[in-house]
């Protein structure tokens, strides 16, 4: 069987009673870990100081009477100020470094009873860690049993599964962590699941800086607000969430509108301004597309990162702002320093901790739990309920999981097709019409310039499907024919301008005749022209 030997301090108050012979009626901490029936300590280590020696020995003599099996060994470990966090965890680290456990002759236990409370927390962080390669101990009074002096022992043991309750809850607690990041919404996407777990642990465990790079419109603004929620929630920022678009930071006011400026720094300013480095101070900073940024902007921000300080505009004064950056960015930043446009050594700060957001159209499995989200979203502002009925909702989601549907402008898109389904819903039903109302004018909005001006004509006579289907070519020439036949009364008077070449080598003029059959190939009449 393995001996016990158990590590313990001196209690100054609850160990001493002197010699008196009612000694013996009073509970003592060490003395009591001794006295147990289904305990027998093989070994106790008692760590006490220069004031304590005369009742460590006392003590020691005590425990001897009553379980003369364990040899007491006494330790002088001097604690400047037991209250002195850094210097208790520093002495019992080196004391514990200094031990050589045998775990396979022995089980170690460490008592948590006596000391202050800075040494039972030191105790347990040395044991958590593996420092002590043990369990811990706690003695108090039994109010059940006559003799007092016996008292009761709990052993605790921190890898028992009887502490998987605690490790279930911690692991809820993460798991409300990812889906309060994810805005409540199922997503079933595994590479974007997976994304923010590793979020979610970073911003509980991490200051230093974020970067979530991706397309317009892929949810960048919405997680570093979240990112900032979660880290308010677990009390780990006092500050604000300042959220700055550096696209609108141009020319001469971008230093000041960072950084800060004081009165008359410059022409126009009238009074000293703070700046967004300061307003986010024990808060977060959101730099959206920070690609956007200047080069000298981009070397103080460098500074205010590392350094936490910086100076105003027009300042010589060193101003202090304590903020965790979330910078954003749908730009490739390494191709920006290859090109000059961003600095090599401002990229290499931010890009410790960098997450690729995906856009809508990777992530179609996810599209039905976002469009739930619209809708609720909807209902929130307005207090309307509005539903799909099923045929509508069967036929967008078919549409939107396409690959018709490109999604241009990602969730962005998404969010503006579901705020105008519901707002044109009769009666808070969402029927097929509107549905395929808005699939044709999500169509239209996703045409480039090019397509979009071939299509300006097309569009009166055809559906956005047959246009789609239509070759290029067809295309910009059947709407150069149309714009044409517009602007004539006749079918010859459009011929004559279409055909005012190859008509000259003719012996005989068939405008009229060779339009309609062209109009004919694509279905049209004359008539529909003018109708």
């Amino acid at each position: 069987m393995k001996r016990t030997v158990v590590v313990s301090l001196i209690g100054t108050q609850l160990d001493y009673v002197g010699k008196r012979v009612d000694r013996w009626g009073k509970w003592r901490p060490n003395v009591s870990l001794c006295s147990q029936d289904d305990l027998i300590v093989n070994q106790l280590h008692m760590l006490h100081d220069n004031h304590s020696t005369r009742l460590a020995n006392n003590v020691a003599v005590d425990i001897e009477s009553v379980s003369p099996e364990t040899n007491v060994v006494l330790h002088n470990v001097n604690f400047n100020d037991p209250w002195d966090f850094e210097e208790v965890y520093s002495k019992l680290y080196d004391w514990c470094h200094q031990q050589t456990f045998d775990t396979d002759k022995n089980d170690y236990l460490f008592h948590i009873t006596t000391g202050t409370h800075v040494v039972q927390i030191c105790s347990f962080l040395l044991t958590e860690s593996g420092h002590f390669p043990g369990r811990l101990i706690q003695t108090s009074p039994d109010k059940n049993n006559n003799n007092k002096a016996i008292g009761r022992t709990q052993i605790i043991d921190l890898d028992l599964s009887k502490y998987d309750q605690l490790a279930t809850r911690f692991d809820r607690e993460h798991l409300e962590g990812k889906e309060f990041l994810k805005g409540g919404i199922q997503t079933k996407n595994t590479a974007f699941n997976r994304l923010i777990t590793q979020i979610e642990k970073v911003a509980i465990r991490s200051s230093d800086p974020m970067l979530l790079t991706g397309p317009t419109g892929a949810g960048k603004s919405q997680l570093a607000t979240r990112v900032f929620q979660l880290k308010k929630k677990r009390a780990m920022l006092k500050g604000d969430f300042v959220s700055v678009n550096c696209a609108t930071l141009k020319g001469e006011n971008a230093m000041a509108a960072l950084f800060g400026h004081t009165k008359g720094a410059f022409t126009g300013a009238q009074k000293e301004r703070s700046g967004y480095l300061m307003t986010a101070n024990k808060g977060v900073l959101f730099l959206d597309e920070i690609g956007e940024l200047g080069l000298e902007e981009q070397a103080m921000l460098l500074h205010a990162i590392e350094n936490k300080t910086f100076h105003p505009v027009g300042s010589d004064r060193t101003v202090s702002s304590d903020f965790q950056l979330i910078a954003g960015t749908n730009k490739d930043l390494k191709s920006e320093v290859e090109s000059g446009h961003f600095r090599e050594d401002l990229l290499a700060r931010i890009n410790l901790w960098t997450y690729e957001l995906p856009a809508l159209k990777d992530r179609r499995e996810d599209i039905s739990a976002n469009i739930d989200y619209e809708v609720s979203l909807y209902e929130q502002k307005t207090g309307q309920r509005i539903q799909f009925n099923k045929e509508a909702r069967d036929t967008f989601e078919q549409f939107a999981t396409s690959a018709d549907a490109i999604w241009s402008g990602n969730f962005r898109d998404l969010s503006s097709a579901i705020t105008r389904l519901c707002t044109l819903a009769d009666s808070s039903r969402i029927s097929v019409d509107d549905v395929k109302e808005e699939i044709e004018r999500l169509k239209q909005s996703w045409l480039s310039p090019e397509q979009s001006k071939s299509a300006s004509k097309l569009q009166k006579y055809f559906s956005q499907t047959e246009i789609e289907q239509m070759d290029y070519f067809d295309a910009h020439q059947l709407n150069y024919v149309l714009e044409v036949c517009s602007q004539h009364r006749s079918m010859a008077s459009a011929g004559r301008e279409l055909f005012n070449v190859s008509r000259a080598k003719k012996a005989q003029t068939n405008d009229s005749t060779r339009l309609q059959k062209y109009l004919h190939k694509f279905g049209l009449s004359w008539s529909q022209l003018t109708g």
